[in-house]
């Protein structure tokens, strides 16, 4: 039996798991250039760290990048624009200490890998709310939208007591766009291989106390054959469309109070090679909308409300099958200035539902549960010295009481190096899915964890560099193995020993002769500690290399990717080779506000797996108009 990276066998994965769902499209909205006939100079942008952007997502409360206890990244949509990446997988795996697997092409199943972590063991938010399934658990990481966003924050390492369940690894928050100031449009349109075409606009701007923010997108692909040379696939292309539409309001109520709305939904939809003469259909919608009140009462005190909802369906044909996931989240969180020291109280409640109709494999799963949660976090700056705490109490309606905690110091060492040090414990409660279908066990137990890193870190006017070890040890890995106490005679969920996450991050970036470069290597070792054998599908060494500049009117980029080695079983036996892709762009200004871009990926046309029997892109090219009015 063949088994996929989240540990599901095949046959099960392709129906019941996102096992095509479309791949993210990123052609958006543009900076208007003042030179018609030169590229804009964005290459400094890769600097993005020197910059110093806001953090977000560390501790639910803005702060400087430079002062936070953790080790994150931040793409402003500049550097996701300038990426060229069609979908987010695509544009995280740049990032020191991430990995994807993916199940052929842009509409492929694709999981995302922190830290060697598994895929649901990473928190995915978009503008605050909780993006998961209470089926396979964790994100669909292929339909995730990356048009509609204007930033992104990764937050490497666990999470759990600010986030509650889920965030062992780490944490990936999309925050959609917001209007400000004059009205502003922007449109783009692509093509490319695969008879791939693919357009996107939006407008956004303030008129007195009122901003708005609304741009949508639309794309489709003929694809490719995802699984060539299996007998037992359909041999046909494997193609997808998508459209997807984001709204943003705001109202400033008064000085210091904000009273905001956003949604977001999207459609899609991809044929996926789950048998030898269907032409088979998956269909994604994803939807979100929240309310959130944000007061400002003086320069020490602010308070944040956020009520909201996201729904995730899937859906085959015509081997029919059906899953819907609903979250509900309400949270109130309280901060308050004293000097030196700031203290922030959470109260949140989540509620999950999951609704399976009956097949003519199982019967209908319907189930409910929530999570009532109060935490604390403070921090305290002393010169040279910061400290950090945070601890949460999660009670599940199904597992009680779910303590969690984490502290984090900080030295200035000199003034251009800094020393951090930080403990974590953390949890993923099991889906309901897991415990309660045909391929259940009702007994399953919360995975737990326990996270100790050290990082060292160098800044100066024009160059960083960083050094990040970690080891992340679980206990109560979830798995899909062999037949056991359950229906299915394919196998069933369980509770297994231990598993570890270790290893080095090393990052740098740097600006020679105008030039712009970064690069990253992480040594993995993700590994069963009770077989002593490395986890399915993650290699233990992973590289990236870019430099962006100018040239004689075009901005030009260079990017190259490596890993190493992986096993796509976890028995260890089915080795898959390591890969190295360069990818090149190049952009240049035509007029005013109009700009021409080009991309080149996989150059020397690489043919690589990142799971066994997968197709992945070749040598693919790109060519797109973007138009900014501002």
């Amino acid at each position: 039996m063949t088994f996929d990276a989240s540990g599901l066998c095949a046959r099960r994965r392709a129906r019941v798991a996102a096992a095509a769902s479309l791949c993210c499209l990123a052609a958006t909205s543009a900076q208007s250039q003042s030179l018609p006939t030169a590229a804009p100079d964005r290459s400094a942008d890769v600097l993005v760290a020197l910059a110093d952007p806001v953090l977000v997502t560390a501790t639910r409360t803005a702060q400087p990048l430079s002062r936070a206890l953790a080790d994150a990244s931040v793409l402003e949509r500049d550097a996701i624009e300038r990426s060229g990446a069609t979908c987010l997988a695509d544009l995280l795996v740049r990032l020191p200490g991430v990995e994807i697997q993916r199940n052929g092409g842009p509409g492929g199943t694709t999981s995302v890998f922190i830290r060697g972590g598994e895929s649901r063991h990473t928190a995915v938010y978009i503008d605050g709310l909780r993006v998961d399934s209470q089926t396979t658990a964790g994100a669909a990481w292929e339909m995730l939208p990356v048009a509609e966003i204007e930033r992104i924050e990764v937050l490497r390492g666990p999470a759990a007591a600010v986030y509650g369940s889920d965030a062992i690894a780490g944490v990936v928050q999309l925050f959609t766009k917001r209007g400000a100031g004059a009205l502003q449009a922007n449109a783009a349109v692509s093509v490319g291989r695969f008879a791939t075409r693919q357009a996107s606009a939006g407008v956004s701007g303030a008129a007195g106390a009122v901003d708005y923010a609304l741009s949508g997108s639309a794309g489709r692909s003929q694809g490719f054959n995802a699984r060539p040379g299996v007998a037992t696939a359909n041999p046909d292309d494997d193609g997808w469309r998508r459209g997807s539409l984001q709204g943003r309001l705001g109202w400033q109520l008064a000085t210091g109070h904000r009273l905001e709305a956003a949604v977001l939904a999207s459609n899609l939809r991809a044929q996926y090679d789950g048998s030898l003469k269907n032409d088979d259909i998956a269909r994604n919608a994803l939807r979100t909308v929240s309310l959130g009140w944000q007061g400002q009462w003086n320069k020490d005190s602010n308070t944040h409300v956020q009520i909201g909802q996201t729904q995730a369906t899937y859906e085959t044909q015509p081997s029919y099958y059906r899953t819907e996931t609903t979250l509900r989240n309400v949270l109130l969180q309280q901060g308050q200035t004293w000097g030196n020291q700031h203290l922030d109280l959470t109260v949140e409640r989540r509620e999950d539902a999951l609704l399976n109709p009956p097949t003519a494999y199982a019967a209908e799963l319907r189930g409910q549960r929530h999570q009532d949660a109060l935490g604390l976090g403070w921090r305290i700056d002393l010169g040279e010295h910061a400290l950090q705490a945070f601890v949460r109490h999660d009670h599940d309606s199904e597992f009680g009481n779910k303590p969690t905690g984490s502290l984090a110091w900080g030295w200035q060492v000199l003034p251009a190096w800094r020393l951090m040090a930080s403990a974590a414990t953390s949890f993923r409660a099991p889906t309901l899915y897991q415990r309660f279908s045909e391929y259940g066990k009702a007994t399953l137990v919360p995975e737990s964890g326990r996270n100790v890193e050290m990082a060292l870190r160098w800044t100066d006017a024009h160059s960083s560099a960083s050094a990040t070890l970690y080891q992340n040890t679980l206990r109560n890995l979830i798995v899909f193995g062999a037949p056991g106490p359950c229906a299915s005679p394919y196998g069933c969920y369980d509770n297994v020993g231990h598993a570890r996450y270790q290893g080095l991050t090393l990052a740098a970036e740097t600006r020679l002769l105008g030039v712009a470069v970064h690069g990253s290597l992480d040594y993995h070792d993700p590994r069963n500690q009770d077989r002593d054998l490395l986890l399915a599908r993650r290699a233990r060494l992973l590289a990236t290399l870019g430099a962006d500049g100018q040239w004689a009117g075009w901005g030009w980029g260079i990017e190259a990717q490596g890993a190493g080695g992986r096993y796509d079983d976890a028995d260890n036996a089915k080795r898959m080779g390591g890969y190295g892709l360069l990818n090149l762009r190049a952009e240049r200004s035509l007029a005013a506000g109009l700009t021409l871009e080009a991309r080149l990926d996989n150059v020397a046309d690489k043919v690589y797996e990142t799971a066994r029997g997968y197709a992945t892109v070749g040598r693919s090219a790109q060519i797109g108009l973007r138009w900014a009015l501002r």
